[in-house]
Order: C-alpha cells, then sequence, then structure tokens
C-alpha cells in the first residue's frame, strides 16, 4: 500500500493502516490545507512516481454520437433534452482509424472511443472489437467508453486488445441521485468490476462543479481511492454547462465552482492515488492557462488532447503545444517507445 508524503504537522492527514485507506474527514482534511502547503504536498508525491515535467497527451472520439435513453443532467446526448446534438450512427472501422492516424500524427499516445448508449447491444460490440484491433496496429493504447457491460462483453474488449475501460462514478454516493435517476452507481461499480475481472485496466474518475460540496468533492475523492486497486487513470471533469440539460442553467453561467477549488481537487486525487494518471478532463477549454498550470503543478499528467470532447469543445493542438513549450512540459513517451 502507498503511504502519502508526510509534510510537517500533517500526521494528522496520513490514511490509515488498514483499510480503508482514506476517510472521508481525513480527504477534507487536505482540501482545508492551506493552498501553498496542499501544493507541495502534492508535487511531492508526483515527483516520487513519475517525470513532473511529462504529461500524457490522449485524443477521445465519438464514435456513436447522440440519442442516448439515460438522463445524466449534465450530458448533451441525452436523447430526452434538447441541445441540438443529433442521434448519430455509429462510424465505420476505416473513419476511426483515419482519426486515430491522426491523433497519433499530433503527439497522442492512448485513443479513446466513447460511445452513448446505456450499453452495447452485441452488433454494436462487434463493430468496436474491429475498431480496436486496428487502432491497436497504428501503436498506440487504446480505451473504450461504451457504458455499462454485461457478462462476457470486457472478455470480449480484453481480447481484442483493449487496454483502459473507463467508466466514471459520476459524483459521491449520497449526491449521485441528485444527478443520474435512470442508473444506479453500484450499476456504475458492477461494470467496473467485470472491467478488473477481465484483467483490463480502469479508468475511473468524477465531475466536480455540479452544485455539490466540497465535502462531497472529497468523498468522490474517497470513492476512488478506496477502490482495490484504484483506477490507473483517474479524469477530473468540470462541469461544461450545455443549454438544454437539467445542469445547463443551474448556476446562471458558466464558472460556477471557483477553479482554485478544481486545482484542490487534482492536488487531492494526486496524493490519494499517487500512482495513477490524472487527467486534466472536461471543462479545460474554459479554463485559463494560469489555472491550468496549476492543474499540472498538483499532479495532473495527462490531458485530452485535440478540438473536442465528445460533443463540447477542448483547446486546439497548437494551443497546448504553446502552453506545452511556455512551461517546460513534454510529451510522455509511448509505452514501449
Amino acid at each position: 500500500m502507498d503511504t502519502p508524503h508526510t509534510t510537517p504537522n500533517t500526521t494528522s492527514l496520513a490514511p490509515p493502516t488498514a483499510a480503508p485507506r482514506w476517510t472521508v474527514d481525513q480527504v477534507a482534511a487536505l482540501f482545508d490545507l492551506p493552498f501553498n502547503d496542499l501544493m507541495y504536498r502534492a508535487q511531492t508525491v508526483h515527483r516520487e512516481h513519475f517525470d513532473p515535467n511529462a504529461v500524457q497527451r490522449s485524443t477521445l472520439l465519438s464514435i456513436k454520437t447522440g440519442g442516448c435513453p439515460e438522463d445524466c443532467g449534465y450530458c448533451p446526448q441525452a436523447a430526452r433534452y434538447h441541445t441540438g446534438v443529433d442521434n448519430e450512427d455509429i462510424l465505420s472501422v476505416e473513419q476511426v482509424v483515419a482519426a486515430a492516424q491522426c491523433a497519433k500524427d499530433n503527439g497522442a499516445t492512448r485513443f479513446c472511443m466513447g460511445a452513448a448508449w446505456r450499453g452495447p447491444k452485441q452488433r454494436d460490440l462487434d463493430k468496436v472489437v474491429d475498431m480496436i484491433t486496428a487502432v491497436r496496429g497504428l501503436g498506440m493504447e487504446t480505451c473504450a467508453t461504451l457504458g455499462m457491460l454485461k457478462d462476457g462483453q470486457a472478455e470480449q474488449l480484453r481480447d481484442a486488445g483493449l487496454d483502459y475501460y473507463n467508466h466514471n462514478i459520476d459524483t459521491a454516493p449520497e449526491f449521485y441521485g441528485q444527478i443520474v435517476t435512470t442508473r444506479t452507481q453500484q450499476d456504475r461499480m458492477d461494470t467496473l468490476s467485470r472491467v478488473r475481472e477481465a484483467g483490463m485496466h480502469v479508468c475511473c474518475g468524477g465531475i466536480v462543479g455540479m452544485g455539490e460540496t466540497r465535502r462531497t468533492r472529497a468523498a468522490l475523492i474517497v470513492q476512488l481511492a478506496n477502490m482495490d486497486p484504484y483506477p490507473e487513470s483517474v479524469p477530473i471533469n468540470n462541469l461544461v454547462q450545455v443549454e438544454g440539460t437539467p445542469l445547463g442553467d443551474r448556476f446562471n453561467g458558466a464558472g460556477q465552482l471557483d477553479l482554485l477549488e478544481f486545482v484542490r481537487t487534482i492536488a487531492c486525487a494526486r496524493i490519494t492515488m499517487p500512482k495513477a494518471m490524472v487527467r486534466l478532463s472536461a471543462g479545460r477549454q474554459e479554463m485559463p492557462e494560469g489555472i491550468q498550470a496549476l492543474c499540472f503543478l498538483a499532479g495532473a499528467n495527462s490531458i485530452f488532447y485535440g478540438e473536442k470532447l465528445l460533443t463540447t469543445g477542448n483547446p486546439d493542438v497548437e494551443r497546448d503545444q504553446a502552453l506545452f513549450a511556455r512551461l517546460g512540459l513534454h510529451a510522455m513517451a509511448a509505452k514501449g517507445a
């Protein structure tokens, strides 16, 4: 078990020696640290496990957009909301390979494929299997987010060569019903168990800025950190408000969460999950470059790279390259490179 680095006068913040690794009170105490102390601790932990100036670049492609039957309050792809997102057919293998090759040419090392459905039907999964095999043939890591999996489906994805399965738990258990009602959080956990049992890596994080309290954010981090093992990849998303969704106008405009609080969330994720890739994910388009720099200092070492995240915007490649150059960051090498 990894023991977080302990700075002077913070011994009470160490995790317990037996499961669970972390309690909500302990992570809430991390959140409450003076900002400089929290950043120091997170950066210290980060340097123990990673090159502090290397950032993994992943590209996300929507292979099936719109028409989802779920009611996630943040999602413009839900069929029940009027967001201007059309229900489209699944892409062809050729379209996906072309997009993956473009991503690789622009420096991405992991290619993620996302589909808007509750879970894949077998005919859909057969197509995704072909996509995974083809993208792996380009020498890229592969990731898929396909919703909830039934028995046997994780094994099919594994056999195709899928490296990571993304399945976020969204928010803390006590807040979950205020965001999604068409599934329970346990449904998500069941799929994550199938992924683990199949031997694949887990990519699992959540969304902040949905009206939750700091303690709720701490509870989200605790739930992730106490998974056994915790996810290898942890995307932290800041809500992107989309008109037409229940969360689109709840806060009277964007920027409802103090962005320094978002940085604190990144730091707490790094401290509690020291060996995970912590990904600065949705919401980066709206973040000033100074806040992004603080996120990297807090331990974020992965980003989504490209012009779009499923249906919402993302900083373009040239802008990211310029920011990396200004900060002295470099791309993390692909495995085996």
